[in-house]
């Protein structure tokens, strides 16, 4: 496999070119490097057959046959870690150790769903009847994936739906599709023809997608405007669907935290992958009466941050993905200003490519953009609060609910805070962690769906109750 050029799409189990090809561009210089297929109608059609046709014969499969295949691609992946590495720093920008970290937890949970159980429920067990309830494949998945976690939330999309017994056809962001296509690529040897089908394209493939009838769910991972319009799409033919939206997580810090301690952890929680991650913290709720200390703890920080090319040793953080996330990104920076906002800025950044400089803005209005607004870049709001009742409410205060997290010595208060939080997860004295045993899930406008655990799992399945007569019931 030549891991850094011949990049093609995967239907049926074989490699599928295309006329049509479209620039992959590396964020670190915003020029390209390489190109990826462009799928056009007949492309998607192909897939979309190829895996209705796999789909009886992998879901006939015994359980355990699946379980191995997605071990085995696990190993796959681990087997090509270096390559994986390299190519992800050059298509999404993050540096070559964290890269590295996505690719070997992606390959590991792959290997923890595969350990994962379809149950049987027995709802009853009367000496009349027996009632079972089981769990079947709901058929062929789209899968649409967003370019700031490309392989990993891949994988959360991948070894739920084959576990289950499902087929997929899978489309990675136009900005990240390289990494995709060679799982793609690795998956021949390992998954019969049609099960996998790993297409990339522009952006009108996944409306495409979305809207083809051949499809009985889509699982999308990305902002909320667009998961509305998938949801519209899908309602028209009632497909089910799993939407991973946005998120505007607030942290809230008591002042009875060890300020030394927790400064470097609130500082990746914010802006680990460059504040690219929908759980990364975008609201900073400080006490007021450790604000200036911690305000001045996390600056400090910032500026001792080296943010460049991930390529290049050393680095910490690497740029914005897309030049359209840069540019959005920059005109929050700007309204800030605009708005004669404080800004605290870290180190200066490369001039080339998507850099934008770690910032903390000092104590902005609630109603501020940067505040209201999901910035999803390394811009972050420290707003100081007196107030628990107030604080919980200005955390509340959003249309979002993805995640949220609470920094405090005393557990019990801090759980009690979290009760509060309108949010799928929160973390206590911690944030961004993940597992594949783990729900994952939003409330509000964050979501819709479960992704990981059992509860993910059987969001790939759908119910059949079976219901046995023992014995003749009773006249009436």
């Amino acid at each position: 496999m030549d891991f850094f050029s011949d990049f093609s799409m995967t239907i049926d189990g074989a490699a599928a070119r295309t006329v049509r090809q479209m620039d992959v561009v590396n964020p670190a210089t915003g020029t390209p490097f390489s190109t990826a297929p462009v799928a056009e109608a007949d492309d998607l059609d192909r897939a979309v057959a190829a895996a209705r046709d796999a789909l009886p014969r992998w879901s006939a499969f015994d359980i355990d046959a699946r379980r191995a295949a997605l071990i085995a691609l696990g190993d796959a992946i681990d087997a090509e870690c270096d390559n994986f590495t390299r190519l992800f720093v050059a298509e999404q920008g993050r540096p070559a150790p964290m890269a590295r970290h996505e690719i070997m937890i992606s390959a590991q949970w792959l290997r923890d769903v595969a350990a994962q159980e379809l149950p049987v429920q027995i709802v009853e067990d009367s000496p009349e009847r027996r009632v079972e309830v089981h769990r079947m494949p709901i058929g062929v998945v789209a899968a649409i994936v967003p370019w700031n976690l490309p392989v990993m939330l891949s994988i959360w999309k991948i070894a739920p739906a084959l576990l289950a017994g499902n087929t997929m056809v899978l489309k990675p962001s136009p900005y990240t599709p390289l990494c995709a296509l060679k799982l793609g690529e690795l998956s021949r040897d390992i998954l019969p023809p049609g099960v996998l089908n790993i297409i990339s394209g522009e952006d009108a493939l996944g409306p495409m997608m979305t809207a083809h009838p051949g499809f009985h769910k889509i699982s999308f991972t990305g902002s909320t405007a667009t998961g509305k319009r998938v949801m519209e799409a899908a309602g028209r033919d009632l497909k089910r669907v799993t939407l991973e939206l946005g998120g505007n997580d607030a942290a809230i810090v008591l002042p009875d935290v060890n300020i030394e301690e927790v400064a470097p952890q609130l500082f990746f929680s914010a802006f680990f992958n460059s504040a690219q991650a929908c759980i990364a913290t975008k609201r900073l709720y400080i006490h007021e009466q450790i604000y200036d200390e911690l305000r001045d703890r996390l600056h400090a920080i910032a500026k001792d941050t080296v943010v460049g090319d991930g390529a290049q040793p050393g680095v910490e953080y690497g740029p914005l993905q897309n030049a359209a996330q840069f540019s959005r990104v920059r005109a929050l920076v700007d309204d800030a200003r605009a708005h004669q906002l404080t800004l605290l800025e870290g180190r200066p950044v490369p001039e080339q490519g998507f850099f934008v400089p770690i910032t903390l803005v000092d104590n902005p209005p609630e109603t501020s953009a940067v505040v209201a607004e999901e910035a999803f870049g390394p811009v972050l709001p420290l707003l100081k609060f007196k107030d628990i009742d107030d604080v919980i409410a200005r955390a509340n205060d959003s249309d979002y609910g993805l995640g949220g997290s609470v920094w405090s010595s005393d557990i019990a208060l801090a759980t009690r805070i979290a009760a509060r939080l309108n949010t799928g997860t929160v973390w206590i004295n911690s944030s961004l962690e993940c597992g594949a045993h783990i729900p994952f899930a939003g409330a509000k406008q964050s979501g819709i769906g479960i992704e990981n655990s059992e509860a993910g799992l059987l969001e790939f399945t759908q119910s059949k109750t079976i219901l046995i007569r023992k014995r003749a019931p009773a006249p009436l």
